[in-house]
């Protein structure tokens, strides 16, 4: 079958041959170290993917997606629901107070972020009610004033279902001060635990009671939560809605409480994966040197094409081939190896778990008991494209050495 000669000589270098052995393991290496490197930044990223995804659904799971804040406490938070779920971007809607303040027990005391909220609708916006670990959402009644605490809280006062515990809250009014603590007896109900920070700096109670501690009528509320289909649109379907509702209505949604800290993990995801790239950027000035080597090694050959009217651009074409093949080559298998291992980390950390009879991720010491990972074809296809353009340009110099070579000169000395 005919193959253009740049091909043909381009490829055939590429194979072990009698006395070019050396340079063709030198070849392999390249080739090895590519891969690797491919394989290394698609495993790393998806499990970065994995540890986001968690983290997205453990605390924006928790936390408002956005509300629709009343400027005065909102007497009929249903019609304000109704107008919420005429956008088919808003899900669901339910009512929602929120209160800081300071818990107190036995001398020691937390900050802590009290949500009110309403135990039959709650499952519509959050995941708490599946991870409540001691205890039931549905045992905070109004008038009761009963609680419902994090894991972190739990331990760090020694809590459990049925103790009390003071919540010290700040209330304007006349004194010369401005603003004075009030304090509320809570019953502690249940206790919850989403494997992440909010389970020390949050709790919830009835959204009846938060507005008898905040001397509402009991079925004025603060807000409306919304949960929405897009966590990114949040800010402007929140925005929409309140508009529509007028200036008495404000929006908030979760980038003003959590979005520093997503704007964190994707700069930490960014600077890994540029890190990592250093390695697919070394086993790219490896081609570098096994093409200097092969050039050096064929001098011979190439001054004899030349002779027999191989023009420069031909021999440029030969080793770019050379270096491209091992690029693609390395890039392919990497990518293919990257992928599986990316699929089954977390069986194999599993598996390394069940054989040594160490626990890598113990739930006592992280927020997740397992290593996750999600693979995503953008990523694949990012860093498989920079494999393919690193290992190219890596061919330019060599090839262009090559390509000078002068064919009188390379026979007298060979």
């Amino acid at each position: 079958m005919f193959r253009p000669l740049s091909i043909f000589i381009g490829t055939r270098y590429t194979r072990a041959k009698r006395r070019n052995r050396f340079v063709s393991f030198i070849s392999m290496t390249s080739m090895i170290g590519l891969a690797l490197g491919v394989l290394a930044m698609i495993v790393v990223l998806s499990v970065m993917n994995g540890f986001q995804r968690e983290m997205s659904s453990r605390i924006l799971g928790m936390v408002p997606h956005a509300t629709i804040v009343g400027v005065k406490p909102i007497d009929d938070w249903q019609p304000v629901a109704a107008a919420a779920l005429k956008n088919p971007e808003v899900t669901a809607a339910v009512p929602f107070t929120e209160m800081e303040g300071m818990l107190s027990y036995k001398g020691l005391m937390q900050p802590i972020q009290i949500s009110g909220v309403d135990p039959a609708q709650e499952g519509k916006v959050s995941i708490v009610a599946q991870h409540i670990v001691q205890g039931r959402l549905d045992d905070l009644k109004p008038g009761e004033f009963g609680v419902v605490i994090g894991e972190i809280t739990a331990r760090r006062f020694r809590l459990n279902v049925g103790d009390k515990i003071t919540l010290i809250v700040p209330e304007v009014s006349t004194a010369p001060g401005g603003i004075t603590p009030r304090m509320q007896r809570l019953n502690v109900v249940g206790v919850f635990k989403v494997g992440a920070e909010l389970d020390g700096s949050m709790g919830l109670i009835h959204v009846a009671d938060a507005a008898t501690m905040q001397h509402w009528q009991p079925n004025q509320v603060q807000s409306v939560r919304l949960a929405v289909k897009d966590l990114y649109a949040a800010p402007k379907v929140s925005s929409d809605i309140a508009a529509g509702l007028g200036a008495e209505f404000k929006a908030d949604d979760w980038t003003h409480t959590q979005g520093s800290l997503f704007s964190a993990m994707k700069m930490e995801k960014t600077m890994i994966g540029l890190l990592l790239l250093m390695i697919v950027a070394v086993a790219a000035f490896n081609i570098i040197a096994t093409l200097i080597m092969v050039v050096n090694d064929k001098g011979a050959d190439i001054a004899i094409l030349r002779t027999i009217g191989a023009t420069p651009r031909q021999i440029m074409a030969i080793f770019m081939v050379q270096g491209t093949v091992i690029g693609i080559v390395g890039t392919l298998i990497g990518g293919v190896l990257g992928v599986i291992a990316a699929l089954n980390v977390s069986e194999m950390v599993g598996w390394v778990e069940r054989v040594t009879g160490q626990h890598i991720f113990s739930s006592d010491v992280y927020f997740v008991s397992n290593l996750p990972s999600e693979l995503q074809g953008g990523d694949v296809l990012l860093i498989c494209s920079a494999g393919f353009i690193l290992s190219f340009l890596a061919t330019v110099y060599p090839a262009l050495r090559a390509a000078k070579i002068e064919p009188a000169h390379a026979l007298r000395y060979s």
